[in-house]
């Protein structure tokens, strides 16, 4: 691809341990905006108006919930408030009912007491744990109705984007028109007697992409955002990751498309709903088969299609909180969102929990963790809708649970004083690894050895932290190799791993594996894991990439280097016209990215690569792609002359 200078990924900056963090947990400001949210209510109850129509500029009407502060009637207060926008597309009885299991009596405070105490940390279920502890979190009042938001004198809106819910139209998957029709949304709170004209939107997943969409729209009136778990490249990230894409994308699409044939029986105008969904029974799914089985969606690839979809970021001027995990479906979106973002620190916010998709918010609010999401969005909105001198901008603004480690609080990520550093694929033996199919070293200093490694394809990967990463967290109730302990997937991999770690070591932004390979049939997938192994021998993954060989070129105008020139994220263009052939049995060399993460290798531990030739669910290439391979067997190549190697930015001295 086109040549350019290396330029360098990690710039000087407040580094972890310079005496310039700050407290994760927020201290004595996050203790008030605690007190705030579980003191008694301004208003005592809510007023719910259901199936609100917005009519847009084509005709087709929204259908909304539109929650007021009420008095001890249940009549909504006179007065106009500032209004949070939530959009989504999971029908919004469904969200709804979220609040109203937590607020029935008996069985919410049952729910809530049992997510908080549910404990089973340290035996093999320890992720059903996990899981539990989202509704303590503060996740919920996010997805759903925000009970002491709205008491204390907002106005929440939660409204079906078109297709989908109670609304009319066709299901337009965060297309131009769906963007717009937000735009006209709020264009439309902001007219209503009950809106003083200033708006935030909220939401998590789906409704977080449509809140950075709005943003980057600057419709008049928005002037915050709180978004969790949302994403900035969906096509690198979930839809063909590496060329491949993943289970998740057909169980979402048939989600929805389920989903949006439940209708509200109040105030439903039935034809137009019906006729709608009749024209539009399955949206993209169609599609979406022919492009899996034969090829023939042009989505399949980097597609002008998602330069419609992405959020334009760099346009954003409102400020921003992003709420983002390490193993989120969207992998490092939201450390990517931040660095993106042009607006100064504080007004720009980065939380990044050691989570899945499924589970936001784990553990938050306890000791030693950042407060619950709940209270960080009215600390936010109280902020930049009711101009309160809070001081939320002083929290973070990066604020980071280290794999391996504890929760810390910095001005940058990655760590600007971490070092992209070299560590090179051996042949020789480490010892530690007698399972897998191969047990290589990973060593600092080349140590010229040589030899050709073969891997298969192989299942075993279907029991890892991977599938549970891409099904947002589920699995994670089985506890084992899908949580902690990947040795079971290691026995269809090749890996290479260091010796102990001399000292506690930081793992801290994206990592690329420059690997030289032989393949054996016209295509090959290569999936890589990058875990920790600690003292007993238990690797547990703290991030992944994959490639398909025949999507090997690089882009080097929007890859990002190593001061020496290697790469740290090499960006494939995955674009149908950048294919390049597989020449069977000849010498290639891949560069694959790895998702950014923050990790600590403590001293006694060690870091290995996994190296398989495939990984499903995670990543499954389709089918043309897939009778390629040919299920053959494909080479690792190590060549004193040509070595492979990990690039990994190290902020410690392990004496690797």
């Amino acid at each position: 691809m086109t040549a350019a200078q290396p330029r360098p990924l990690l710039r000087p900056g407040p580094a972890p341990g310079s005496g310039r963090e700050r407290d994760p947990s927020g201290g004595t400001a996050a203790q008030r905006w605690r007190a705030l949210v579980e003191e008694k209510p301004l208003y005592p109850r809510i007023s719910t108006s259901a199936d609100v129509r917005i009519p847009m500029s084509d005709g087709t009407v929204l259908r909304a919930y539109v929650f007021r502060p009420a008095d001890a009637s249940g009549r909504a207060v006179a007065g106009d408030f500032p209004t949070v926008l939530n959009i989504t597309p999971y029908n919004k009885l469904l969200v709804k009912a979220v609040d109203t299991i937590l607020d029935t009596p008996l069985i919410g405070p049952l729910v809530r007491k049992f997510s908080s105490s549910f404990d089973l940390t340290g035996t093999r279920f320890d992720g059903i744990t996990e899981l539990t502890r989202v509704v303590a979190g503060g996740a919920p009042d996010l997805l759903s109705l925000n009970r002491p938001l709205v008491r204390s004198g907002y106005v929440q809106i939660i409204a079906d984007v078109r297709g989908t819910g109670s609304s009319t139209g066709t299901w337009d998957v965060l297309g131009v028109r769906e963007q717009l029709d937000t735009v006209e949304v709020i264009d439309w709170a902001a007219s209503q007697p009950w809106c003083n004209g200033r708006i935030g939107m909220a939401g998590i997943s789906y409704s977080a992409i449509n809140a950075l969409q709005a943003a980057s729209k600057k419709p008049v009136g928005l002037e915050a955002v709180f978004a969790v778990e949302g994403s900035v490249d969906i096509v690198r990230e979930i839809f063909a990751t590496g060329g491949a894409p993943s289970l998740f994308i057909p169980l979402w699409l048939a989600t929805v498309n389920g989903l949006k044939w439940i209708p509200s029986l109040r105030d439903l105008d039935t034809f137009d709903w019906l006729s709608d969904r009749v024209r539009s029974p399955a949206t993209n799914l169609v599609d979406l088969a022919k492009g899996f089985l034969a090829g023939g969606d042009p989505r399949i690839y980097d597609d002008p299609y998602y330069d419609t979809i992405d959020p334009v970021i760099e346009d954003i001027d409102v400020p921003t909180f992003l709420y983002g995990c390490w193993h989120d479906i969207f992998g490092g979106s939201a450390p990517d969102i931040y660095n993106r973002l042009p607006l100064e620190r504080g007004h720009k916010q980065l939380l990044v929990g050691d989570g899945y998709h499924g589970n936001p918010g784990i553990g938050f609010g306890e000791p030693g963790f950042p407060p619950r999401l709940d209270v960080l969005e009215r600390a936010w909105f109280d902020r930049w809708l009711r101009d309160e001198d809070n001081g939320i901008e002083n929290y973070g603004p990066v604020t980071l649970r280290q794999q391996g480690g504890d929760w810390t609080a910095h001005g940058r990520f990655p760590a600007p004083h971490a070092e992209p550093t070299r560590l090179y694929l051996s042949a020789s033996k480490s010892g530690t690894a007698p399972h897998a199919v191969s047990d290589g070293s990973l060593v600092g200093i080349a140590d010229r050895s040589s030899g050709e490694f073969s891997i298969r394809p192989t299942l075993r990967s279907v029991v890892s932290r991977d599938t549970t990463q891409v099904l947002a967290g589920l699995p994670a109730a089985l506890g084992g190799g899908f949580t902690y302990d990947n040795r079971f997937a290691e026995k269809g991999a090749l890996t290479f791993t260091t010796s102990i770690a001399h000292s506690d070591t930081v793992v801290s932004g994206p990592m690329n594996l420059h690997l030289t390979v032989v393949c054996h049939a016209p295509e090959a997938l290569w999936a890589v894991m990058v875990c920790d192994v600690d003292p007993a021998g238990t690797p547990t993954v703290l991030t992944n990439g994959a490639l398909l060989t025949s999507r090997r070129a690089v882009d080097d105008e929007l890859s990002l280097f190593a001061p020496n020139g290697d790469y740290t994220r090499p960006h494939h263009p995955l674009r149908a016209n950048t294919l390049l052939p597989v020449p069977i049995g000849e010498v290639l060399t891949l560069d694959i990215d790895l998702l950014t993460t923050e990790a600590v290798i403590e001293a006694g531990h060690r870091l290995r690569v996994d190296i398989f030739a495939t990984d499903a669910p995670r990543f499954m290439p389709i089918l043309p792609d897939l009778l390629r391979t040919r299920g053959r067997a494909q080479d690792v190549v190590l060549d004193a002359d040509d070595p492979s190697f990990l690039v990994v930015p190290l902020l410690g001295r392990p004496g690797w």
